[in-house]
């Protein structure tokens, strides 16, 4: 069907209609041939993982280092923590603030 309007508000009707059809259909045929929308499954899978701030992951990933430290290359606990204090040193002061207090609970 062909569009014969000459006013600009009913131009920007009939493309926004255009516009909806399109992606309705677009849709539509992703639900049906894509497997990538396989019901909810990604979105299941990615609700299920928590957020974690930047400072969880950092204190995270010193303990990590600090058990590979210790398991695989038998450092003493005093260089490790030298090592992990010189590291959080040469962080930002809002970091430096955080895991300081995190890790000297630990």
């Amino acid at each position: 069907k062909e569009f014969q309007g000459r006013s600009y508000d009913s131009m920007v009707a009939h493309t926004t209609i255009v516009f909806i059809r399109y992606i309705m259909l677009a849709l539509e045929s992703r639900n049906g041939e894509d497997p990538r929308t396989i019901g909810n499954l990604f979105y299941i899978c990615c609700d299920e993982l928590q957020d974690i701030s930047l400072v969880d992951a950092l204190q995270r990933i010193f303990s990590l280092m600090e058990r590979f430290l210790q398991e695989q290359l038998q450092l003493a606990e005093a260089e490790i923590r030298k090592l992990i204090d010189y590291l959080i040193s040469n962080l930002p002061s809002f970091f430096k603030e955080r895991l300081a207090a995190c890790y000297c609970e630990s």
